[in-house]
């Protein structure tokens, strides 16, 4: 069946490095672009970045450009999204999201000292 599974997630101080996985099974991996979005609670869902389904064009937030680095890796159906330089405002849960297919269970990711 279609699965998307997120992985990487954790407590990191300000300032420190994150790389989070997206591996996905039960459909064709490259022939879909990719989306990453964070929640975190209270606020609204965020599109984070996105990375076309070649992995030759990407977009971030405003909010990350920068600091995280969006990519992938169409034999192992994984996409990462590596994150530097976090914040504490970058605590949220993230998903990865594959248009018309669906979404990952989430990974935490908490920035606290």
């Amino acid at each position: 069946q279609v699965q998307l599974v997120e992985s990487g997630g954790g407590l990191v101080q300000p300032g420190g490095s994150l790389r989070l996985s997206c591996v996905a099974s039960g459909f064709t991996f490259s022939n879909y672009a990719l989306n990453w979005y964070r929640q975190a609670p209270g606020k609204e869902r965020e599109l984070v970045a996105n990375i076309t389904r070649a992995g030759d064009n990407w977009m971030y937030a405003v909010s990350v450009h920068g600091r995280f680095t969006v990519s992938r890796d169409n034999v192992k159906n994984t996409a990462y999204l590596r994150m530097n330089n976090l914040k504490p405002e970058d605590t949220a849960v993230y998903y990865c999201n594959v248009p018309r297919i669906g979404r990952g269970q989430g990974t935490q990711v908490t920035v606290s000292s």
